[in-house]
């Protein structure tokens, strides 16, 4: 699998992706991101190239308020770097994610309140749904998109605003994967909101295989710092259920290829593998000096 990590002190340096082995819990330097504050990354093992975003240079501690955010890309191999989506096409990009079936790469803009697309090539940079404009509301933290998944089979996307930092105002919602004709992502007619009132939901990822949604939550209280599902046949009806707890301020989440466990990153360096059948949990990597964001798996050598 691969995960982002960048040193604490001084905060947020030296920026890399590391290759860890899930079973060993070996690890590697994947890539180096020297001067990039990464976020999220996804895989395309089809065609060979791994994503991930630059949220920009950061100002104020975690927040990135200038527009120079972008999205790149590099071979399996680790060469060919290229810049996908440019410096200021979009604003502080969060979680991404590759979906094959719409040859599309999809991702969460924080403070350019938006969910956005593009091709695989990064041509046709499309806005999605957009939450605010203007600097007053950046400001207001539930106007912020992070996390986002694709549920392809059924035309969805989902994505979550995460709300202050533990405020318990985050909420998750879903859209169709088309603007209704007619409509603009400022004022579509067709956003559910699904949840509301959790503590700081982030990244999320759809379990295809058993039809769950599932995502983080960075929060503080009973039901944050956790990992999260719900059953897509009837999500927002019930409550979500919580996998998994223990984290320090949880981020990323990939779903195993069996889809028989979920491994977790968060921000205290800890990498989690939750057995979703005997719920036993498993410390997979664990490097305090690390903060650890987005995470994916990896069909290469580890």
């Amino acid at each position: 699998m691969l995960v982002l990590a960048a040193n604490k002190q001084p905060i947020a340096s030296k920026a890399r992706i590391l290759q860890v082995n899930p079973n060993s819990g070996l690890v590697g330097v994947f890539l180096d991101l020297d001067g990039q504050a990464p976020d999220g990354i996804s895989v395309d093992n089809v065609h060979g190239q791994i994503y991930w975003t630059n949220m920009g240079q950061l100002t104020g501690g975690e927040s990135s308020l200038g527009n120079d955010g972008s999205l790149l890309a590099v071979k399996l191999d680790g060469s060919d770097q290229q810049l996908v989506v440019p410096v200021g096409a979009t604003h502080t990009p969060k979680q991404c994610t590759v979906n094959l079936a719409t040859k599309a790469l999809y991702w969460g803009d924080r403070e350019g309140m938006r969910v956005m697309c593009c091709n695989l090539d990064g041509s046709a940079v499309t806005v999605l749904v957009q939450t605010g404009q203007g600097d007053q509301d950046r400001q207001d933290a539930t106007r912020h998109c992070v996390g986002v998944a694709v549920d392809a089979a059924r035309g969805h996307i989902y994505w979550s605003q995460k709300g202050p930092a533990n405020g318990g105002l985050g909420r998750i919602f879903r859209a169709g994967l088309q603007i209704p004709t007619g409509e603009t992502a400022e004022n579509r007619s067709d956003i559910e909101l699904l949840y509301e009132h959790l503590p700081e939901p982030l990244d999320m990822e759809i379990d295809p295989q058993q039809n769950y949604l599932y995502w983080t939550d960075r929060g503080d209280g009973s039901r944050g710092n956790s990992l999260n599902r719900a059953p897509l046949a009837t999500i927002g009806q019930d409550a979500p259920e919580i996998v998994g707890k223990g984290h320090q301020e949880t981020i990323g989440l990939a779903i195993a290829p069996d889809g028989q466990s979920v491994f977790t990153s968060d921000l205290g360096g800890t990498i989690r593998n939750f057995d979703l059948k005997t719920g036993v949990v498993r410390i997979i990597f664990q490097q305090p000096e690390l903060m650890l964001t987005g995470l994916t798996v990896f069909e290469g050598k580890s």
